[in-house]
């Protein structure tokens, strides 16, 4: 048997997703041993001494950190409301009578390369699908972690210990960080909806742009804590005062 062009998913396909997980996986190890080369861990940094000046701080920062936190929050419930109206649509679509004819997909036309059967525009459904359902199920987990950290942050006598909080939002912006990347994913199986080889290339050309992002090239700052900090603060004030 020679080569056909229904064998252009089996050929294209799994590379394109090796491609992507594995790029995620030296992410992930990148983030937990060398947090400052990436972007992510930066972020996290920078979150974390954010949680501490804010706990730290008078009434007014707190209504401040409320205030950032809920724009974070809103940004989660936009995309979670985002993945789970994509998939009813997706689900609507595929559902529906007019959708197959004969054994193949209305959208089954020419130019698109690769297995146009019916199972495998099911497949590439169903992909879709799983992946809008668990970015949703993440956006989600990231919500619940953004409103208690909000709760927490808001408390009037501020007897919460400064890492709770931080581990909150910590997670929070986390589970948002792997929600974009679980829309990444679902936009690589658009693409393949069009053919195996736009899917390939989308991964390829994705992963090279991710990896220009999530690459850290600022300086690490290094954040005045504790005794220092208030120092440094309370002659700041004294020298405002006397100008």
């Amino acid at each position: 048997m020679g080569f056909q062009m229904q064998d252009l998913d089996l050929i294209l396909v799994p590379p394109g997703l090796f491609i992507m997980f594995t790029y995620h996986i030296y992410l992930l190890y990148r983030v937990l041993k060398y947090p400052s080369t990436t972007a992510i861990g930066y972020d996290n940094r920078n979150w974390m001494t954010w949680v501490e000046r804010m706990m730290q701080g008078n009434a007014n920062n707190a209504s401040i950190a409320v205030s950032v936190i809920s724009n974070n929050t809103v940004s989660s419930i936009y995309l979670a409301t985002m993945c789970l109206s994509l998939c009813a649509f997706i689900g609507v679509w595929v559902g529906s009578p007019s959708s197959s004819s004969s054994g193949k997909v209305a959208v089954d036309v020419t130019f698109i390369l690769g297995n146009t059967s019916l199972a495998t525009i099911t497949i590439k459904d169903t992909s879709m699908i799983f992946a809008f359902l668990l970015a949703f199920g993440v956006f989600v987990q990231s919500l619940r972690h953004y409103v208690q950290a909000n709760s927490l942050i808001s408390m009037p006598n501020k007897d919460v210990p400064v890492k709770y909080v931080q581990r909150l939002v910590l997670r929070g912006n986390n589970f948002w960080h792997i929600g974009l990347r679980l829309l990444y994913l679902a936009m690589a199986l658009l693409f393949w909806s069009f053919g195996p080889m736009p899917m390939f290339v989308s991964c390829v050309v994705m992963v090279l742009i991710l990896n220009h992002l999530d690459t850290n090239k600022e300086p690490v700052h290094l954040y005045l804590r504790g005794p220092k900090f208030s120092v440094k603060k309370k002659v700041e004030e004294v020298v405002a005062v006397r100008a």
